[in-house]
């Protein structure tokens, strides 16, 4: 194996493989370095992936248990097979990790197994298993992502208080799961083990769950998460667990909760352990975040940092955009990222999804906006398909009707929300929007009604 290269990537998540596979598609020599077996870092060996086979496979249970007789489908006895149910979420992360293994042989980029930590600006040490390896590049950008914060008062000990790494693989449903923190992750998983019978409360400590959404977009969430059974608390600080119970204080109330897990899912931090960043002159700044750029790169010249380990939004897809720009700017190529434009999803069922600016903060901005919003229980196709919770909401300028954001209660919405982040991309008009065709019957149609709505001419409702 060749120790030199044009560029070497150190970790093989989303950001990190496809800066590998881009920087490759524009002819330069690359090393992707990945301390896991496999390729695909959180999100596709223990995060996005594996989280959504859980979802997908618990709404199926959860229909057949619950909704199918009222669609003339007559069902026997519904019992969930946990261990076929958990082999699915493998296969299907198998399967994945292994399609990446073949893009990275197709594209000729050189995969390295092991832990990397810098000994210059150009020189990497990777221990592997069995040996030691130094390799070294013109151009080095670190993707190693992001881990679970952990509870000072409260650690990880992978059997009771566990991470979402150990939440996606529970040998039994647990009877009591007390998830600690309202966002993407705890309500995903706590959804995925509330529809396999566990009694799941949710404790956050902020006023409200999905803190960055609008109020009438969480309240809603709220009403329709507590229908299907989970119990949110709010405003709740935890404070311990001891003896089967978790305990926590709102204002001067005492107030517990049994558990037999409690999943902590309060955030995520930059993963930048055991990397020797001094060894090549990279700071970090008071988050413990790479310090970076506009273009992302670092106090080394030579150094780029992309995904979790920089500033902004935690996501797989920003990273992916990262990785892209960065592998063409490398290459000496115009590469383009509008962070202002990553759109944001929680995975339940309905989904919730958000781009640019609320309603809530852009009135807090004092900025003048017209809202457009249209229910899917208005929606023809919502109706045939039992999706009629939630609604479309459209933040438009008020002067010059630009789409400045939008969010989405409802089936797909993690979908639907795509075709605004294309109207926001070139700068769209609500009435953009509301004249794009759209198909009948779709959900999208809601999509348009909307942005007719922002102008109060929506076509179907009242």
């Amino acid at each position: 194996m060749s120790s030199e290269f044009d560029l070497i990537i150190i970790g093989a998540g989303p950001g990190g493989y496809v800066c590998a596979f881009r920087a490759a598609q524009l002819g330069l020599k690359v090393a992707l370095v990945e301390k896991r077996s496999t390729l695909g870092g959180t999100c596709l060996n223990v995060g996005c992936i594996p989280s959504k086979a859980l979802l997908h496979s618990s709404e199926h249970f959860a229909f057949a248990k619950s909704h199918a007789a009222a669609h003339g489908i007559k069902l026997g006895s519904i019992e969930i097979d946990l261990p076929t149910f958990l082999k699915r979420k493998d296969e299907v992360v198998a399967k994945n990790v292994g399609g990446l293994a073949l893009l990275a042989k197709a594209r000729k980029v050189t995969v390295i197994t092991g832990e990397a930590s810098f000994t210059s600006a150009t020189t990497l040490s990777v221990k592997g298993e069995k040996e030691t390896t130094q390799v070294t590049a013109k151009a080095i950008v670190i993707a190693t992502g992001s881990a679970p914060v952990e509870l000072p008062f409260m650690k990880f000990d992978g059997q009771t208080v566990v991470s979402s790494d150990q939440a996606i693989a529970f040998d039994s449903v647990p009877k009591k799961l007390v998830v600690v923190g309202g966002g993407a992750i705890g309500l995903e998983l706590g959804s995925v083990w509330s529809r396999l019978g566990s009694d799941v409360t949710v404790v956050e400590f902020l006023p409200k769950i999905i803190a960055t959404y609008d109020d009438d977009i969480v309240r809603n969430f709220t009403r329709i998460l507590q229908k299907q059974g989970l119990k949110i608390e709010v405003g709740a600080k935890v404070t311990g667990f001891a003896n089967g119970m978790l305990t926590a204080e709102r204002g001067a109330e005492k107030i517990s909760f049994p558990a037999d897990k409690i999943l902590v899912a309060v955030g995520r931090r930059p993963y930048t352990d055991s990397l020797g960043l001094e060894n090549a002159g990279v700071q970090l700044d008071e988050k413990k975040r790479v310090k970076v750029d506009a273009q992302l790169r670092t106090s080394t010249p030579n150094i780029w940092a992309i995904g979790d380990v920089v500033a902004g939004p935690m996501l797989a897809h920003k990273a992916e955009e990262d990785g892209a720009a960065v592998a063409e700017w490398i290459a000496g190529k115009h590469g383009q990222i509008n962070w202002d434009l990553v759109p944001a999803i929680v995975y339940t069922h309905p989904e919730v999804a958000s781009i640019g600016l609320g309603e809530d903060i852009a009135k807090a901005k004092g900025l003048a906006v017209n809202i457009g919003k249209f229910n899917f229980a208005a929606n023809g196709r919502a109706i045939a398909a039992d999706a009629t919770d939630g609604y479309v909401k459209i933040i438009a300028d008020a002067k010059t009707d630009k789409i400045l954001g939008a969010q989405i209660l409802g089936a797909n919405a993690g979908e639907l929300i795509s075709e605004i982040v294309t109207h926001m991309e070139y700068g769209g008009s609500a009435e953009d929007l509301g004249r794009t065709i759209h198909a009948h019957p779709t959900m999208s149609e809601a999509l348009k009604e909307a942005g007719l709505a922002v102008n109060k001419s929506a076509i179907h409702a009242l």
